[in-house]
């Protein structure tokens, strides 16, 4: 018995329509959240360290997905995308609720650093913004047994994922002490 899945070609059209329209309202949300605003009294001011935590853990995962299918390990590698995927959910879900509670933080250092911040901060908006709907079809072409399309595009797009993933925590510790929450 094959580890691949059997190739389902209607199974994999539905869920590329299901993958644009959840890119979209993702899109859309995270785009639209800066001008929402919902006063709470619970403090979520822990929430960046978290959801830094779980990108830093999808970085962690994806490396080791790499490594489990360079050794034809097909199970361990499935096993670590829906790990990496469902750490990245919770990300998104944490980031969302965490910037719809708080407005944006400045980053308040000077000189070199500032210029560093923000060209990693940049790449890692324009990345993250372009490549949900390419790790869903990506994983979609697996799922549906696509797999030589699968791994042409996971070629390209796994390093995309890796760097939003890794940038996450490093651009996390980088603003950390600009938190107004914490000078106070």
């Amino acid at each position: 018995m094959s580890e691949y899945p059997k190739l389902n070609l209607p199974l994999a059209k539905q869920l590329n329509i299901a993958a644009y329209i959840f890119s979209a309202v993702v899109i859309l949300l995270v785009g639209g959240m800066h001008k929402i605003h919902i006063d709470h009294s619970i403090d979520l001011t822990f929430l960046p360290a978290v959801y830094s935590f779980f990108n830093a853990l999808t970085a962690i995962v994806l490396v080791y997905a790499l490594v489990q299918i360079k050794k034809k390990n097909i199970q361990a590698h499935k096993n670590a995308i829906y790990l990496a995927m469902a750490f990245s959910a919770m990300f998104l879900l944490m980031y969302v609720v965490y910037h719809v509670s708080y407005p944006d933080t400045k980053y308040c250092k000077e000189g070199v650093i500032w210029y560093v911040y923000i060209i990693m901060l940049i790449l890692h908006i324009v990345i993250a913004a372009g490549i949900l709907p390419f790790i869903l079809f990506t994983f979609i072409r697996a799922f549906t047994g696509q797999i030589d399309k699968h791994v042409k595009m996971a070629r390209w797009v796994f390093p995309l994922w890796l760097y939003v993933a890794a940038s996450g925590p490093i651009l996390y510790l980088m603003i950390r002490p600009c938190y107004s929450w914490m000078i106070n």
